[in-house]
């Protein structure tokens, strides 16, 4: 009897030093995913969801390295963006760009590179094969023209200027050159709702701070993000 006490005891005891000794690793273990979740946080915008400057920078890459001629990247510009702050408030605003990033995420899917670029700025880089690229492109534009209804039930008239660009167009996987020429192409169309896409002339098109350059005395009204 006084054997088996003392197993049980013994059995206790190793029980209860492997339980004292898994708490600092369950701590551990909760901080690390508070401290995964804080740092996928970082990496996305606050208001639309969408993919900071550097992480879309950083995935992007990968889907052009990845796919190659079957990557499309797309520039989006939100049209009249700034009359809907001045006459409609800066949340009806901000909920205009929400509802941009959400249809931009629906329209690209879980494995494209959304992001966020900077105020009404947005860029997706997405494999999406050839036969399918004009077709893809009209919906989002259709997508993007669709009204904003805000929470206070007033409807917001949208729409947005589309470019896009291919590697196999232009010859090249290079994110900047891409964003270049699909950035040119989007101000061809600018208004007009349609997608445009980028030829090897976009290319050249002069830009200013990464921004295609305007007519001599016209500026480009930017918000700051």
């Amino acid at each position: 009897m006084d054997s088996v006490l003392h197993t049980r005891g013994r059995i206790g005891s190793r029980t209860l030093l492997v339980t004292t000794a898994a708490l600092p690793l369950t701590g551990w273990a909760v901080h690390a995913v508070a401290l995964h979740k804080q740092l996928a946080a970082t990496k996305k915008d606050p208001l639309t969801g969408l993919l900071r400057r550097d992480a879309y920078t950083a995935r992007a890459r990968r889907i052009l390295a990845r796919h190659g001629d079957d990557t499309v990247l797309v520039m989006v510009d939100a049209d009249h963006f700034k009359a809907v702050n001045d006459t409609m408030g800066h949340p009806a605003g901000d909920a205009v760009l929400a509802a941009f990033g959400a249809r931009l995420t629906a329209w690209a899917g879980p494995r494209a590179a959304v992001g966020r670029l900077g105020g009404d700025e947005f860029a997706v880089v997405l494999e999406l094969p050839a036969d399918r690229r004009t077709q893809c492109l009209e919906q989002l534009v259709r997508m993007l023209h669709t009204p904003v209804t805000l929470d206070d039930g007033r409807i917001v008239d949208v729409a947005a200027s589309v470019g896009a660009a291919t590697p196999g167009v232009l010859g090249t996987r290079e994110l900047t050159i891409l964003q270049r020429a699909a950035d040119a192409a989007l101000y061809d169309g600018k208004h007009t709702g349609r997608a445009v896409l980028a030829t090897a002339a976009h290319v050249t098109v002069p830009s200013v701070n990464g921004r295609r350059a305007g007519r001599p005395g016209t500026a480009v009204w930017r918000r700051a993000a």
